[in-house]
């Protein structure tokens, strides 16, 4: 049941297409699988761009270990969580990249961690990078596709957000019931 419910709010996340308020990106790490053992950290992040102002995350499951943020590329390497920065314990954990700079997270499961459960970030100043990104949302494609009128234009773009969101709830709740 726990699961489901981190499934459904991952969900949720990725059907309001990535965006937050004034625009932050809003990362799930690892999509639908979140922080699992069986996700491959490297491709998702893979051509994303994290910018100042974004969030990252993390979704997981605490039998699997849990999440620690490391201060140096050393640590994060060895999976050395002896000393981390911080412990996320509980789950589900919205975390703002509120400065510049290089970040890393890694697994607390050690044998998880040398799997290749770990992540490092560069979090780049706000509309830096613009010019060499990949589409990571569906944001993203959406502002890049030609301007033609849509539905959200006909309808009114909170109606549209809102039955979008209805949708990924209902299928959210009933993917947690299998």
């Amino acid at each position: 049941m726990g699961k489901g419910i981190i499934f459904s709010v991952a969900l949720v996340v990725l059907c309001l297409g990535g965006k937050g308020v004034a625009g932050q990106e809003q990362h799930v790490v690892g999509a639908d699988r979140g922080w699992d053992p069986t996700s491959d950290l490297v491709s998702w992040s893979s051509g994303r761009l994290f910018r100042v102002g974004d969030q990252i995350w993390l979704t997981y499951s605490v039998a699997e270990g849990l999440v620690a943020e490391v201060e140096s590329k050393e640590e994060y390497e060895a999976c050395d969580v002896r000393n981390p920065i911080k412990m996320y314990t509980e789950g589900l954990h919205a975390i703002p990249l509120e400065s510049e700079g290089m970040r890393y997270f890694v697994s607390s499961e050690a044998q998880n961690c040398k799997n290749g459960l770990k992540l490092h970030i560069e979090v780049l100043p706000k509309g830096q990078g613009i010019a060499n990104k990949k589409y990571s949302t569906l944001s993203d494609f959406e502002a890049a596709a030609p301007t033609t009128p849509s539905a959200a234009t006909r309808f009114g773009h909170s109606t549209v957000l809102l039955l979008t969101l209805m949708f990924c709830v209902i299928i959210g709740l009933a993917y947690s019931h299998l």
